[in-house]
């Protein structure tokens, strides 16, 4: 069956052009919006891990290595269409429209970092595994009965498609020919769990054959190739033909939260060997270096502004008020029971608050 399911690539972990055809259609300066993206994101996950280290954010969800599949998919998207992440998908978000600021405050345990700027549509990220697969066939189903030519694009990772979720999702928008773009990046490993451990099928992609819809297998860490099979899965749904299941296969360099050790249960040698062959950032320079068009110069002022944005961003975030933990308590219930009210009392307590 895996057979049935090559894996689509543009170009190749050497930077070389595999399907010229695919290409005529990105330009070369697209290309180094996409590099810019993926750089920014990097850039910015590795300086939330440090942030982590230091105390001044909470446990933090790393996606090093993941760029290219959460990039090149969420530029296919239009605006007014709806992008549903999980707790891993900062990159999508923020290259969707989302706040650098609000996304960090999203780690100090602030809600207001679940709050995108105003007609940005990004829903909470989805901490159930495989739940937030449903609310986006039900969002791009609201938007087929509104007579809208929205779609949606809904993240999850191989651990959900073991979930009741993924396939009630799946069947329902085949059923009702949704407009739902289910966009899975395959990173071999649920937490500690290996793929093989999970499924008996070699691929993901081949199950949406269950549900007679648009099936693909795409390499995750080629961003043009995630680019092009998503517009062309955008484009479909839009024109009224239907979700596609996406397989975008992918490595994370990192453990699955920083209070992980992936160590534990994963060779992280293979980790350090992909840095230097199936890097997402990497493949487009060499991509960019083989059309002569790749400029260290470019790279170092590029590499300024991102850094200055991301500063900019935590100081925004560490100027933000405390959260008030008594927050956690407000939305429980109607009417707080006496259960909850000794909770806030034994907090404020210990607070040394009355």
């Amino acid at each position: 069956m895996i057979e049935d399911f090559p894996m689509q690539q543009i170009i190749n972990e050497d930077g070389e052009i595999v399907d010229a055809d695919a290409l005529n259609d990105i330009s070369t300066e697209k290309v180094k919006s996409f590099y810019y993206k993926m750089l920014c994101a990097r850039m910015l996950d590795k300086k939330c891990v440090n942030l982590q280290r230091q105390g001044k954010i909470g446990t933090y969800v790393p996606y090093e290595g993941q760029e290219a599949a959460q990039i090149g998919s969420a530029v296919a998207l239009e605006e007014g269409d709806w992008i549903f992440p999980t707790y891993r998908d900062h990159a999508a978000t923020l290259t969707f429209g989302h706040s650098m600021r609000n996304l960090l405050l999203n780690w100090r345990g602030r809600p207001e970092g679940n709050v995108p700027p105003e007609g940005v549509n990004i829903f909470p990220p989805g901490i159930p595994i495989a739940s937030q697969l449903l609310h986006a066939t039900g969002a791009a189903w609201a938007e087929k009965k509104h007579g809208s030519d929205r779609v949606s694009l809904v993240y999850f990772g191989d651990g959900a498609t073991s979930e009741g979720d993924f396939h009630e999702a799946l069947n329902f928008g085949s059923v009702f020919n949704i407009p739902t773009i289910f966009f899975n990046q395959n990173n071999g490993y649920a937490i500690s769990v290996p793929m093989e451990r999970q499924m008996k099928t070699k691929t993901i992609a081949q199950k949406g054959l269950a549900y007679d819809m648009d099936c693909l297998r795409i390499d995750g860490n080629d961003v043009l190739a995630v680019f092009a099979a998503t517009k062309a899965s955008v484009d479909r749904a839009r024109a009224n033909q239907g979700p596609t299941l996406i397989e975008a296969v992918t490595w994370r360099y990192g453990a699955h939260t920083t209070a992980d050790d992936a160590s534990k249960y994963r060779d992280q040698n293979e980790s350090e060997t992909r840095r230097e062959t199936t890097d997402p950032l990497l493949r487009v320079q060499r991509y960019l270096q083989t059309q002569n068009t790749w400029n260290e110069d470019w790279l170092k002022t590029i590499e300024e502004e991102i850094t200055d944005e991301i500063e900019t961003a935590i100081a925004e975030m560490e100027a933000y008020p405390e959260p008030d933990l008594r927050q956690l308590f407000d939305y429980v219930y109607d009417r707080p029971t006496w259960t909850i009210q000794e909770q806030v009392n034994q907090h404020l307590a210990v607070q040394g608050e009355e």
